[in-house]
């Protein structure tokens, strides 16, 4: 009897495979069930659970028809192959090798087909399973009600068919090279394709099977190409624009459709000739290859050399039309179409008048910088050192005894990482301090005390400071205070994500609530009292929850009780991104008081990246500037070429209810996901609250995208795209260019020409590509709930200058400016600039930048000292005033005697010098030196002036400076008595008073 090929495991053995089988599969399908119970609770909690089913049954569906098809199919080639296996063979010794494996595989074929299919089917399950987006919105698409310009299909074809399709062809390549491939080597393990003998090296049977898949792989091809004739609207093209070209159109859209109609016919006759003609493979090979060389020659060389030769020559006239099609699908898939061009000369260089009595613009200049005075807010409002305001504040206008402006606003939250080793005990951590409170707000527009912000809200208190440092009362009157979901008591931190509220007994209060002005271990404590959080006073709960934190304490501590509620997933994006999946968050989450309570807005983006002829960016390169991860998000590396501010979304700061409100009404994806999610996911915008509403602004990240898309597209014609003479770029950071950094937008309550009234604006100024004064001002603001972009263009003949300029000839060409800002700064302070405003005003540029001066002792904050005023050009009208009042006087006054005299560029008190002639005159060799210097230094002086690098220039005059110092001391050494010289020292040359020549204006279009 022959002995089995493989050794037979023990029974002990076996039960010890199968019991550590069993105990993988129990925790694993705990460790799932855990997480789908849980998940479920907590989108229970707010009230989301359509979203929860919906995207789970997806998921579960699309992995078991994905799955099950590609088992199906594998499995079922592989079976085929081995029933059409021949039952005798030719004598071998390549078929002695195989014997071997048959005596294997045989007796369990069916298992072992199973298994290799299972485990094929599980892979393509769970890559089927993450295409639930594509699958949805491929079930729910909508019109767009827009054509593309080649085909005129609906764009919707493209961003919500086109995905899946595409999907749905690799997972056929994918089932039919796979089973090719495998019935293969089950044809050539049971003997119907031989590589030795005598006789055909494949059986009839197995080469009718393996040449139909190989057709079936030549008809998918087919289809690819179909579906590549639509995708040629979605590449990038040569002039570095997305959309189908020239050579495109002309030559591979033709070529593509030649090409599937080869492949059908190379399909045909892959199975008429191997099969019914001349059964072998020498005609279905050659027709592979004609098909090779077709796609070669028809494909690529064809496409190639019209693009050389016809359209390379005379590129600008052929591609216009394209061109054409890309600037207009991008302006409108980046919602930039209706932008508003307005002309502003800016040409008026004298400060008017009218600066002193302005009402609209002066009273609302910021002079808070949400960066730098969140430090301020940290030290004066901090009171505990485990509350936090953050790295960056936020902007937001208030309505206070009738009078609406800016006001930096930020919310105290607990920071876990700041607990004390004794505070930071799970005890504490997760049931005593588990929220934040009051709102902080100050006017962005006032300083007192020193330079400090004039606080009106977010008070823990009665016991408040002088009315001169803050206000007495709240302005901003919050009904509920706390915070329990901010941006510092959630997401990143681990074991900080969770807290654990109620209480059973009602004098019991355990919760850390705010000091009461006595000693650190004096305070109010508190008892949550909101709708929000998981109820966990059950046994199972706390057990389910124990196990999902890891956390033996859920059992075992006194402080989780019958009332106990768990709070969770506490961070607003985090708890937005939850509930609504589809959705690109901003970076930049705010706080705003909105009737009585602290709520988070946030804005909500629907994207594609599949609209034809749209220009692709990147979302993460396109929205990083100086402030990413600054107090905001950086946002995914998601490429896309369609987007739309389509939701806002809110979340309570005390009970955490999340809202999804409509904003844009016309999105036809935010259609199509409220359409998979049951029709009422999103509340529609008529039923948005006017208080809510009045704190919309106009959101960061979607503004940089179009700004930065604006800088290229707001050129339409066609011709002057190509050459790209006009283009913009966003100016680097203006107190550090050298950085690499781009300037962050900013936002103010103010008026720009042409408008009717102050808005709540983002605006950030731009500048000609590769150059550095400013080209254009860009506005984005709401007007009746709808946004609307505004650009202010100046002309190109102008060299107004732009923000990096101003900040080197505000900062570096005034000799006083100089001296007092050098004073501000030294061995104990540093000098920190904040935003520098551009505003346009009565036909010229007005620029403001505040100046903070920070201690370097531990736990200094910077405090706001001066603020520095341009007006014009940058370098005519130059002031550094102690307050926006006497700045604002101080310009008119120049502009009433006209122009200053050239700015002073030397240092100290006196002016600077020019270089003594000491020709004819016996020198020292030290002071020859000195006076080698002091030439070179002047010589580099002219060099830069010439060359208009004003940054170059303020490093020479310090090097002038510095040349005359040391030969101002050479001279007093050679003067000396005992020197050596005796009578023969050289005298003190007679400094000329005259300063040097002012720097001459750039010219247009010069740096």
């Amino acid at each position: 009897m022959r002995s089995s090929p493989l050794p037979r495991m023990s029974r002990r053995g076996r039960v010890t495979v199968g019991v550590l089988i069993g105990v993988f599969l129990l925790f694993t399908l705990m460790g799932w069930a855990v997480e789908v119970w849980t998940d479920w609770l907590w989108f229970d909690e707010v009230d989301y659970t359509q979203v929860y089913t919906g995207v789970l049954t997806t998921r579960i569906l699309l992995f078991f028809a994905i799955g099950l098809a590609m088992a199906v199919v594998v499995g079922g080639n592989l079976y085929l192959a081995y029933r059409l296996r021949p039952l005798l063979r030719p004598h071998s010794a390549e078929q002695a090798t195989l014997e071997r494996y048959r005596m294997v595989l045989t007796p369990r074929i069916g298992t072992w087909i199973a298994v290799l299919s299972v485990i094929i089917g599980l892979f393509a399950g769970l890559s089927g399973q993450s295409r639930w987006r594509d699958w949805l919105l491929f079930r729910n698409s909508v019109p767009f009600g827009a054509k593309d310009p080649e085909f005129g299909i609906d764009v919707g074809f493209y961003v919500f068919e086109y995905p899946f399709w595409r999907y749905l062809l690799g997972v056929g390549f994918t089932a039919v090279v796979l089973s090719v491939l495998g019935a293969l080597a089950v044809h050539y393990i049971f003997g119907g394709v031989r590589l030795q003998g005598i006789g055909d090296r494949m059986t009839a049977a197995a080469r009718a099977h393996l040449t139909s898949l190989v057709a079936v792989f030549v008809l998918l091809k087919a289809i690819a190409y179909v579906l590549d004739r639509r995708a040629l609207l979605l590449e990038q093209d040569p002039p570095n624009l997305y959309g189908a070209g020239y050579a495109d159109i002309n030559a591979l859209l033709p070529a593509k459709e030649i090409l599937a109609y080869i492949s059908v016919v190379v399909a045909i006759a892959i199975i008429v000739f191997s099969n019914a003609v001349m059964r072998n493979l020498v005609w279905p090979g050659v027709s592979l290859a004609l098909l090779a060389i077709s796609a070669v020659a028809i494909g690529g060389i064809y496409p190639w050399a019209v693009q050389t030769f016809e359209v390379n020559p005379s590129v600008r006239d052929k591609e216009r039309d394209y061109i054409e099609r890309s600037i207009n699908a991008t302006r409108d898939a980046f919602g930039i179409t209706d932008t508003k061009m307005t002309g502003f000369s800016a040409g008026n260089l004298r400060p008017p008048a009218e600066l002193a009595t302005d009402q609209s613009v002066v009273p609302n200049i910021r002079l808070l910088d949400p960066e730098l005075v969140s430090q301020s807010y940290t030290q004066l409002q901090q009171v505990r050192g485990f509350y936090d305001f953050g790295q960056k504040l936020d902007i937001d206008r208030y309505t206070v005894n009738g009078k609406t402006q800016d006001y930096v606003v930020g919310v105290r939250e607990i920071n876990y990482s700041r607990l004390t080793a004794q505070q930071g005990n799970w005890l504490n951590r997760h049931t005593v301090y588990t929220h934040g409170y009051g709102l902080v707000g100050a006017p962005a527009n006032e300083v007192v005390c020193g330079g400090q912000p004039y606080f009106v809200s977010g008070f823990l208190g009665d016991d408040q400071t002088s009315e001169d440092c803050a206000s007495q009362a709240e302005r901003i009157a919050v009904e509920q205070p706390r915070i329990y979901y901010g941006e510092r008591v959630g997401g990143g931190q681990q074991g900080a994500d969770y807290a654990i509220v109620g209480q059973t007994d009602p004098e019991r209060n355990v919760e850390y609530d705010r000091p009461t002005g006595g000693g650190d271990d004096q305070g109010i404590n508190y008892t949550y009292t909101g709708q929000g959080g998981v109820e966990i006073g059950s046994f199972t709960r706390r057990l389910l929850y124990g196990i999902k934190e890891r956390e033996s304490n859920f059992l075992l501590s006194d402080a989780v009780n019958s009332n106990s509620k768990l709070l969770y997933v506490r961070n607003p994006r985090d708890r937005v991104e939850k509930v609504a999946p589809f959705l690109t968050m901003d970076g930049d989450p705010y706080p705003a008081m909105v009737d009585g309570r602290i709520v988070w807005i946030l804005d909500g983006y629907t994207t594609a990246g599949t609209y034809p002829y749209s220009q692709r960016v990147n979302l993460q390169t396109e929205t990083a500037d100086e402030l990413t991860n600054v107090g905001t998000f950086q946002l995914a590396r998601e490429n896309v070429n369609y987007i739309r501010n389509s939701v806002k979304a809110t979340v309570d700061a005390y009970d955490g209810t999340v809202k999804l409100y409509e904003f844009d009404e016309t999105d036809p994806v935010l259609k199509a996901w409220n359409k998979a999610f049951g029709g009422d996911l999103v509340t529609p915008k008529s039923q948005i609250p006017p208080e809510l509403s009045a704190h919309f602004r106009y959101p960061a990240d979607l503004f940089k995208v179009q700004r930065n898309l604006l800088a290229r597209f707001h050129v339409t014609d066609p011709g002057e795209f190509f050459n790209g003479s006009d283009f913009w770029e966003v100016p680097n950071a203006p107190d550090a260019p050298d950085s690499g950094v781009k300037q962050p937008p900013y936002y103010l309550l103010t008026q720009f020409p042409e408008q009717n009234e102050p808005r709540f604006q983002i605006t950030s100024a731009v500048t000609p590509l590769g150059r550095q004064n400013l080209a254009a001002l860009i506005s984005g603001s709401y007007v009746d709930g709808k946004p609307q972009l505004q650009v202010w263009e100046l002309p190109d003949q102008t060299a107004v200058q732009g923000p990096v300029q101003v900040h080197q000839r505000m900062t570096n060409t005034n000799a006083q400016i100089r001296q007092d800002l050098n004073l501000l700064s030294s061995n104990q302070a540093q000098v920190l600039y904040g935003n520098l405003l551009s505003l346009p005003f009565g036909g010229g540029m007005l620029y403001v930048e505040p100046v903070y001066v920070k201690s370097n002792q531990e736990n200094a904050y910077p405090v706001l000292q001066k603020i520095l005023m341009s007006y014009g050009d940058g370098g005519s009208y130059v002031v550094l005033a102690n307050n926006l009042e006497d700045g604002i006087k101080e310009l008119v006054a120049q502009g009433k005697v006209g122009a200053p005299p050239p700015p002073e560029t030397g240092g100290g008190n006196n002016p600077p010098q020019q270089p003594p002639n000491l020709s004819g005159q016996q020198l020292t060799p030290e002071l020859a030196a000195a006076a080698d210097k002091v030439e070179a230094a002047w010589a580099e002086v002219k060099a830069a002036r010439a060359a208009g690098d004003f940054e170059r220039e303020g490093r020479a005059l310090k090097a002038f400076d510095d040349a005359m110092s040391e030969f101002q001391s050479a001279m007093d050494a050679a003067q000396r008595p005992g020197n050596g010289n005796g009578n023969n020292a050289t005298p003190a040359p007679t400094a000329t008073a005259t300063p040097p020549p002012a720097s001459p204006s750039p010219t247009p279009g010069g740096g």
